[in-house]
């Protein structure tokens, strides 16, 4: 009796067996990547030299909260239009290497959201072990869905704004968020006090600013301060040819209000390197029809490019290397924010970290150059 029991048990569980390889037969025919990447991936370990590595960090205005002199931005290179395996790669780099700001926004693509996305698996996959050592943000304010709240500065929009990132990231909170620009037409006033909630509710350790003018991040610097919700930091764009933070006096009013100055575009969109010394390649920017045009690379430009070019020989960098040394130079800017499409490109910009003085007269020639 108990032996034929035994049988019919046994016969069950082949059974079972049986459908289940049956399963699994029919989930690879139809996910052949999938039963590959499972097979394939390894767990990411990051390395244990990532603080010994040579990158320096800086004091991030009047706060506890140091920065990397460079940090990495997913403008670019982490959409959906993009290889997951060199996004994930570039991530691991950057990491080993001490970067650990991430520099994303809502619309950083393309599409819209999928860099959030792809960095929301980097941090499922990879990151989630190492949450307390990194600084995350993302930003709200340029287009991110159709209708009246899918963009500006309304307390409607930034919130849904945070909550589909946070979900997007796999993040319970963001380490700074920003208010993206400065909208013109929504009082200021609601546009911050939502900055402000969005601290107290837990969603953000710190807020900051965007792309403000000079008056706008005045008001913004005093209304934060009196309610204990200080901006950590000020982002713009700042590089060799746009000098637009010193001369509207934004990086020094930064410095005063005891905020941190984050540079984006320091290679002003791949003009500072020296890819279009002989003339546009196939597989630049200029050629892709991204946001740098043509037009922009006229003759005087282009004489300028190659000034800047020899000087940088001189110093003993590449062209890149010196643009980024040249954002570094002094400490009203505590971090620079770099886009990058392949890990080379990374060990490229990370070498500009090797010489960032520059001699008074190193200064007045690239003045007489570029001004």
């Amino acid at each position: 009796m108990f032996h034929g029991k035994s049988n019919t048990l046994t016969l069950k569980y082949l059974v079972l067996f049986y459908l289940f390889i049956v399963q699994i037969t029919i989930f690879a025919h139809s996910n052949p990547k999938s039963i590959f990447n499972m097979m394939t991936d390894t767990v990411y370990s990051a390395s244990p030299e990532r603080y010994r590595s040579g990158m320096k960090y800086r004091r991030c205005g009047q706060s506890g909260i140091l920065l990397p002199e460079i940090s990495l931005g997913l403008w670019h290179n982490f959409g959906s239009v993009d290889t997951f395996d060199n996004s994930q790669k570039m991530a691991h780099y950057a990491f080993d290497n001490g970067i650990i700001h991430f520099d994303l926004a809502n619309n950083y693509g393309p599409v819209y959201g999928s860099a959030e996305e792809t960095f929301g698996q980097i941090m499922k996959k990879s990151f989630a072990p190492y949450r307390d050592e990194l600084f995350i943000s993302t930003k709200a304010g340029h287009e991110m869905w159709q209708g009246p709240y899918g963009e500006w500065g309304s307390r409607k929009y930034l919130m849904s704004s945070l909550d589909q990132s946070l979900k997007r990231m796999n993040l319970d909170y963001v380490d700074i968020f920003y208010s993206h620009r400065f909208d013109p037409n929504t009082p200021l006033e609601e546009t911050l006090q939502a900055l402000v909630d969005i601290v107290r509710q837990g969603k953000a350790l710190y807020v900051g600013i965007s792309k403000y003018p000079y008056e706008a991040a005045r008001f913004a610097y005093h209304y934060l301060k009196q309610r204990d919700v200080r901006c950590l930091l000020y982002q713009g764009r700042y590089n060799i040819f746009n000098r637009e933070p010193e001369q509207e006096q934004i990086l020094q009013q930064a410095k005063e209000n005891g905020s941190g100055f984050i540079a984006f575009s320091p290679l002003a969109q791949g003009l500072l390197t020296n890819r279009y010394l002989q003339g546009i390649p196939d597989d630049s920017r200029i050629a892709r029809g991204g946001f740098l045009k043509k037009e922009q690379l006229t003759n005087d430009v282009l004489q300028k490019i190659e000034q800047l070019n020899k000087m940088a020989l001189e110093r003993g960098q590449t062209l890149a290397e010196m643009a980024l040394a040249w954002v570094l130079k002094d400490d009203l800017v505590t971090s620079v924010i770099i886009g990058a499409s392949s890990v080379q490109q990374m060990k490229d910009n990370l070498k500009g970290l090797e010489n960032c003085q520059f001699t008074a007269e190193e200064l007045r020639l690239i003045n007489r150059i570029i001004l």
